[in-house]
């Protein structure tokens, strides 16, 4: 039922917005339609980040969370000014096609496979993540997948295919929710079972989920996050000086510290970094 929920709410949102932007010509200039996936969502830094812009700028953000992979669709269609998602290939990919004209990393963190707290596999003594997968599928674990195209699933299809795991693999215990990073976690945590997070999302919902982590800050397990403009010569409607003006705000150093800062007194620890900007 959230599901649905949720898709409906998606969906009046961008009838909403295509109604606006047909209905008078100049009006809704200062809107600004964010697509973005659910891990900056469900962990609060688009609360922390977004109403100071609009304060700084004018420029209203409605945003429609959905996982990565819906949020480039929503690009490649115009259906969005910006787009914030985590899948770089995807995403380059999306500037190849000329869909979208500007792409900035702006952070990072990693993704993290975490357990329920009796580890029933006994992952824990494994250094490998390919190697953890391997023995979640061999014995049949409770695994949580995403299973919705997001930057998350992406990086699970990725991680188990070079683990010599078809990713179309099925057991009795795998659960596909299609549904966001929030959600899917704390299915996990319902089912004690075995899931792949964003550590941001992991972080802000460790406490109701009970799991806990397996892995570390590994080079493997890195997850970039990127702003996109929609290219403005694709579609005339998109709000190209709104995108830019968002691109420029995520780039400025008191931004930057915000995202530095986020999670801190909360949990102790950043759940993101900020990546250096290229100078002039």
């Amino acid at each position: 039922m959230r599901r649905i929920q949720k898709y409906w709410l998606s969906l009046g949102m961008l009838l909403a917005y295509g109604a606006g932007c047909l209905a008078i010509p100049g009006a809704r200039a200062e809107t600004l339609l964010l697509a973005t996936t659910t891990s900056v969502q469900d962990s609060g830094l688009l609360d922390a980040l977004l109403p100071p812009f609009t304060e700084n700028t004018g420029i209203r953000v409605q945003t429609v969370a959905v996982g990565t992979g819906a949020a480039l669709r929503m690009g490649a269609e115009g259906n969005a000014d910006a787009l914030l998602t985590h899948a770089p290939q995807a995403e380059k990919n999306l500037i190849a096609s000329g869909a979208a004209d500007q792409r900035v990393e702006i952070m990072e963190n990693y993704f993290v496979l975490a357990s329920p707290p009796q580890d029933p596999a006994q992952l824990h003594a494994l250094t490998d993540v390919e190697e953890m997968l391997r023995r979640i599928v061999s014995e049949e674990s409770a695994f949580v997948s995403r299973a919705d195209d997001s930057g998350t699933h992406k990086k699970e299809i990725a991680l188990f295919a070079a683990a010599g795991i078809d990713p179309a693999i099925t057991w009795p215990r795998l659960t596909r929710t299609g549904s966001g990073m929030g959600l899917s976690l704390q299915i996990a945590g319902q089912k004690q079972a075995y899931i792949l997070s964003d550590l941001g999302t992991f972080l802000a919902f460790q406490a109701r989920t009970g799991l806990v982590p397996l892995t570390g800050p590994e080079a493997s397990l890195r997850n970039v996050y990127s702003v996109l403009r929609v290219n403005p010569e694709r579609f005339p409607r998109a709000h190209a000086a709104q995108a830019t003006a968002l691109i420029a705000y995520l780039q400025e150093p008191e931004t930057r510290k915000k995202i530095a800062d986020f999670g801190v007194d909360q949990f102790g620890r950043p759940l993101f970094r900020p990546l250096e900007m290229p100078s002039d």
